[in-house]
């Protein structure tokens, strides 16, 4: 197991706050690399590429004050997004520590973000995916197992990464149902280098997620994440409370079978601007802090965790 030179000695506790479609901008970042976790957010939440440029400009300059820990962005490498182009050469102009890839071979990208000495990860959901990202050279890859917000997939985090350990050495992120430390020490526990959470990094002050969208983290328990494809064609978990003001029936739900099929990435935006995603982590979301505030919690959390003694069992 390894991490990256950015990462370390860089972070309060071994953790991404995940890129998340929507709700992740600058203020979340630039407070969670300040915080000490590394930031992170899509490309595509700046509306346009000259937005983004903007963006990376802020982030940079506000980073470069204190060392802190690195920030990402991700990339859609779906042949739907039209800027895959555009924006990568903009993560090449600000040379962005670290790229996040998604629903596409990354070796271009690879080629790219390594030509400046940044590193790339990407997201997977079956072992067969992080074969492809291996051979294609990856830094790191993102293991997204069941409960996690967003497109999760639906194989166990247990079974996830002690699969991809068998035969990826490097660094492995796992994402799925974590809001506090210990879950962050379970993960590393697992094999895992460093953990990625997004459902918690919703409910705090500095996401742009809406007000309601945040409460209702915090009224919401996990028997309320729905899995379904009926929103965008492919299936994610999202909140039932969101989906049922969306005008959703459960049977729609449950009989979807790929009917609500998202043309291009403004279909997209369209489809999760009022349905709300969240992972099963949002059974221990009960408030909504600052970044500063939560991610003092969550190394408090870890280190006790870390610091907890064996079962008297293995004595």
């Amino acid at each position: 197991m390894s991490l990256p030179a950015a990462f370390r000695s860089t972070l309060r506790l071994p953790a991404i706050a995940a890129p998340m479609f929507l709700v992740s901008g600058p203020e979340l970042v630039i407070a969670a690399c300040r915080a000490g976790v590394a930031g992170s957010f899509p490309a595509l939440n700046a509306r346009t590429s000259d937005l983004l440029d903007q963006w990376l400009g802020e982030i940079n300059t506000a980073l470069a004050v204190t060392p802190c820990a690195p920030y990402g962005v991700n990339l859609i490498l779906h042949a739907s997004n039209p800027r895959v182009r555009p924006d990568l050469d903009l993560l090449v102009k600000h040379k962005v520590p670290f790229v996040i890839t998604s629903l596409g071979h990354p070796g271009e990208v690879v080629e790219a973000v390594k030509s400046y000495g940044g590193v790339v990860f990407s997201d997977v959901i079956h072992a067969y995916h992080a074969r492809k990202a291996m051979a294609a050279g990856a830094d790191g890859i993102i293991a997204v197992a069941a409960g996690a917000g967003g497109h999760a997939g639906t194989q166990s985090p247990f079974s996830l990464v002690r699969e991809i350990r068998e035969f990826w050495h490097g660094t492995l992120v796992l994402g799925g149902a974590m809001s506090d430390g210990a879950g962050v020490r379970a993960a590393e526990v697992m094999g895992a280098d460093l953990a990625y959470l997004g459902t918690r990094f919703i409910a705090t002050q500095e996401a742009m997620a809406q007000a309601a969208y945040k409460q209702m983290l915090v009224d919401s328990g996990a028997s309320d994440i729905v899995y379904t494809d009926a929103v965008s064609g492919t299936n994610a978990n999202f909140l039932w409370p969101s989906l049922a003001a969306a005008g959703f029936t459960r049977e729609q739900l449950t009989l979807s079978l790929g009917k609500g099929k998202i043309k291009d990435m403004s279909d997209e935006a369209k489809a999760w601007r009022d349905v709300w995603s969240a992972g099963h982590g949002v059974a221990t979301i009960h408030d909504i802090p600052t970044v500063a505030e939560l991610v003092a919690r969550l190394g408090a959390e870890y280190d006790a965790a870390c610091a907890l003694p064996r079962s008297a069992a293995c004595r």
